[in-house]
């Protein structure tokens, strides 16, 4: 794979993590608004105030959430459409990545050995690399203990 392959990879599997986790999240927290209303809405005295901390929840996991997913999406994007400022959005999407396991740390494992690597290095930073992934592996020095 040639480095503009592994780049848009790493953009395309940031944006789906990312996107999967704002789909769950928004699952979870659509079910739990649905709870904490009808814990509001049918409860008398006390109850209610269950369901506004049902409610206060939701808006919490919803920002603390926003936290880990904006800069896998961002930096997928980014680093999808070779943006200015991707290596960086990308290092920390991959970052957050890495706590969600397996498929965030897959993702975020491949980006910072991408991005940290040499052939990441050469396509963000400029310069020559020292050794292209394709190309072939040294031969081993002859035997000579004999």
């Amino acid at each position: 794979m040639t480095s503009r392959e592994h780049n848009r990879l790493i953009g395309i599997l940031l944006m789906a993590h990312g996107g999967l986790q704002a789909l769950s999240i928004v699952m979870i927290c659509i079910i739990y608004a649905v709870i904490g209303s009808a814990i509001m809405v049918g409860g008398r005295g006390n109850d209610r105030i269950v369901g506004v901390f049902f409610i206060a929840m939701v808006f919490a996991v919803v920002v603390v959430s926003l936290l880990f997913i904006l800069p896998q999406l961002i930096g997928g994007y980014k680093i999808w459409k070779e943006k200015p400022g991707a290596r960086n959005w990308g290092l920390a999407g991959s970052i957050t990545s890495l706590l969600s396991f397996p498929f965030g740390t897959a993702v975020g494992v491949y980006g910072l050995w991408f991005l940290f690597g040499e052939v990441g290095k050469h396509f963000y930073l400029g310069g020559t690399p020292q050794q292209m992934i394709t190309a072939d592996p040294e031969p081993p020095p002859p035997n000579s203990w004999q």
